[in-house]
């Protein structure tokens, strides 16, 4: 062998081991490109559904005793969103401790803002059961005709 073939296969030896990096090189790139593409798309999907959630009113309701033999129906909105048209039906309309004319006289409620509440009061009587179960429907920025079934305990 020549000096000369022995350069022309140190040289081939030299390419062929620079093809091959630059090879692994490019499938990092592509699997990189293709981690960037999934981040992205979590990303957007996340913002997505945060800014839905900041447009969304979440209503409830819980039964307080705030003395003795005296009790309310607190309704209020942990949601983000602002809660409009409140309306509130009692399903237990024939055996419920809330009064009818209190309901009717507080609602529909016209806006509901974030952390704001209000008070039915609940009379309490012999033959009543200690749950009133009631139905809460609602309109916010992310549609009409949100309702949800409760049932709180006294």
């Amino acid at each position: 062998m020549t000096p000369s073939d022995i350069g022309s296969i140190a040289s081939a030896v030299v390419a062929f081991a620079a093809l091959i990096v630059a090879g692994v090189s490019l499938r990092k790139t592509n699997k990189f490109g293709e981690t960037t593409d999934r981040l992205n798309r979590l990303l957007i999907e996340r913002e997505t559904a945060e800014g839905v959630a900041s447009k969304k009113a979440d209503l409830s309701a819980n039964m307080i005793n705030v003395g003795k033999n005296d009790y309310r129906l607190k309704v209020f909105n942990r949601g983000k969103g602002v809660a409009r048209n409140v309306r509130l039906t009692d399903l237990n309309a024939n055996d419920s401790i809330l009064i009818s004319s209190e309901i009717s006289r507080k609602f529909p409620v016209p806006i509901l803002e974030q952390h704001q509440w209000l008070e039915v009061i609940a009379a309490n009587h012999m033959g009543a059961g200690p749950r009133v179960h009631i139905k809460l429907q609602w309109d916010d920025d992310t549609g009409a005709g949100h309702e949800k079934e409760l049932t709180p305990t006294l």
